[in-house]
């Protein structure tokens, strides 16, 4: 496409030029026909808003897959090719509001790189340039994704979403090479620490480990390639003035107390030594509190079990998005502990992991993840984050919260201290309940949003006061436990089979993926948007918030 497909790539640097547009704008008019990345539209007063969001995933997609960085929507034309003008919100404000409103209902809340208008002697023209998808990242609107057919909308297939995720598993930061570094840039107390750890994970390997020089044993591990030193490499097992190899990337895991001030120390590489460092200035104090009203003497605990806080940390130095240049956070109250690093929360819930209690089927840095297996840093990947609800839950403990709102960081609170008597009495005497039913009691305790499956279940169960609001749901003072759950839904509307197994999908997870309904349903993903089209289009579901981090709410 000549100057167009160079201006498109220009784009990050500056603001367009008059001039480069309109020279934008002459090829494309030029074009025998529209393209996966241009669509002309007359729009000549109004454009529905829905359509236009569609257009946005459709381009934005088609962009990435056809290796261009950006894709236009120009208003005031028709199809055959002829400048007709429009008057598509002539209010400067009002088009670039149109910014944030695309944005709401969008992956990672992606927009329009910017809006231009040209005023040509034919009339007005509005040129929407809008980004390719993010590497890795297919774009949705309202939680569909779309594609383009030649000229059509279409939905997005199976295949060329699976184009653009696999992107990501492409480019492992945390596996590419650091071409400066040496063995001699590794702290020798650490190399001596991963050999005991690998030979705790791998026993019968004891002796045969002791015989492996260095680089033996390292590319053993998996944490270096061919003896080639990696990022991983660096944040495990690299001295403290090796974290300089890897910049932009920051290796640093920073601890603040709140409650007092000027609390706080900062850690840096190797990490396998100074995650230990850093958990030692928690104040893991003893805490009592009365269970049993059968003796006089309180149970004692410590306020975190060490377990529990140190698979965190080490899930952050996993999982952490390095390329962000933020370092990770253990923030310490008088009753809980915060855990935050950057990037987002790769599964689509936490409820869904501790469900499957199997690994995903992608890490932001799987060969960090797999390293700090090998050494016996972490836990089998995908069984830590179960393991640490059910010690909670032994300990009669409130649940952690996984805080995945924000697209940029995750962030994790672990309880030291109980928030409600009756939660935890409740625990105590009903040792039969499932991890399911106490992940709702803890929602209740903490008068978090709970769901109308979780609800019905709590109330079967006899666990929830009657006639309570459920934005003021009380526990039952005493109850027995009652076995079954009944369901089925009412409304007088017709439905499929299929679209009551995704309402009933949506009411166990308001957050679940198009990819999981997929799954569970074994329907293609064309199948899987015309019902759940057919469901918004009766009023029975909705989607509310951004397509990545929103959520499906059930109106009837």
């Amino acid at each position: 496409m000549g100057i167009f497909e160079y201006f498109c790539g220009q784009e990050k640097q500056r603001k367009m030029t008059e001039q480069e547009l309109d020279k934008i704008l002459t090829d494309a008019l030029l074009l025998p026909a529209e393209t996966e990345i241009v669509e002309f539209k007359e729009a000549k007063n109004s454009y529905d808003f829905d359509k236009i969001g569609k257009y946005f995933s459709a381009l934005s997609n088609e962009a990435n897959l056809k290796g261009h960085s950006c894709a236009w929507l120009i208003f005031g034309v028709n199809n055959r090719h002829e400048i007709i003008g429009s008057r598509y919100r002539t209010g400067r404000k009002d088009l670039d509001s149109l910014k944030k409103e695309i944005g709401d209902k969008t992956t990672q809340s992606i927009s329009f790189m910017d809006i231009y208008e040209l005023q040509k002697p034919e009339g007005r023209v509005v040129m929407f340039q809008i980004p390719a998808a993010p590497h890795g990242i297919p774009v949705s609107f309202e939680g569909f994704y779309y594609g383009r057919l030649n000229e059509s909308l279409i939905a997005l297939n199976i295949e060329k979403i699976d184009r653009i995720r696999n992107q990501a598993a492409n480019r492992d930061w945390s596996r590419e090479i650091v071409p400066d570094a040496t063995i001699a840039d590794l702290d020798k107390e650490a190399i001596l620490k991963a050999r005991e750890q690998y030979k705790l994970r791998n026993p019968s390997l004891e002796k045969e480990v002791d015989s492996w020089d260095d680089i033996t044993f390292l590319n053993k591990a998996k944490v270096t390639l061919n003896g080639q030193i990696t990022n991983t490499t660096i944040l495990l097992l690299g001295k403290d003035e090796a974290s300089a190899l890897i910049s932009p990337a920051i290796s640093q895991i920073t601890w603040v107390l709140k409650d007092a001030p000027g609390g706080f120390e900062h850690f840096y590489t190797p990490f396998i030594l100074t995650v230990s460092k850093a958990l030692d200035c928690i104040r893991n104090l003893r805490y009592s509190y009365m269970i049993d009203d059968n003796t006089l003497f309180p149970k004692e605990v410590t306020h975190y079990d060490k377990w529990v806080i140190r698979e965190l940390l080490q899930n952050c130095v996993a999982h952490s998005d390095y390329r962000k240049s933020s370092r990770i956070i253990i923030l310490e109250y008088n009753d809980k502990l915060i855990f935050q690093n950057a990037g987002g929360f790769m599964p689509d819930s936490v409820e869904e992991v501790i469900r499957k209690n199997s690994p995903q089927d992608y890490y932001r840095n799987p060969f960090l993840a797999a390293a700090m297996v090998n050494l016996n840093m972490i836990e089998t990947v995908g069984n830590g984050i179960k393991k640490i609800f059910t010690i909670q839950r032994e300990r009669l403990f409130p649940l952690p919260d996984y805080d995945i709102s924000d697209e940029t960081h995750t962030k994790v609170t672990v309880y030291g201290e109980l928030i409600d008597e009756n939660y935890t009495n409740i625990l105590y005497n009903h040792p039969e309940l499932s991890l399911e039913d106490v992940i709702a009691l803890d929602k209740v305790q903490k008068k978090q949003p709970v769901g109308e499956i979780e609800m019905a279940r709590l109330r079967e169960l006899k666990l929830l006061a009657e006639n309570t609001l459920d934005n003021n749901t009380k526990f039952a003072q005493t109850g027995g436990m009652t076995g079954g759950m009944t369901g089925g839904m009412t409304g007088g509307i017709s439905l499929s089979e299929t679209q009551i197994k995704i309402l009933n999908l949506i009411k166990e997870n308001p957050k679940i993926s198009f990819k999981k309904m997929e799954e569970i349903l074994e329907i293609n993903i064309s199948a899987l948007q015309k019902h759940i089209e057919k469901l918004k289009q009766q009023g029975i579901i909705t989607r509310e918030g951004a397509a990545f981090g929103g959520y499906w709410q059930i109106m009837k």
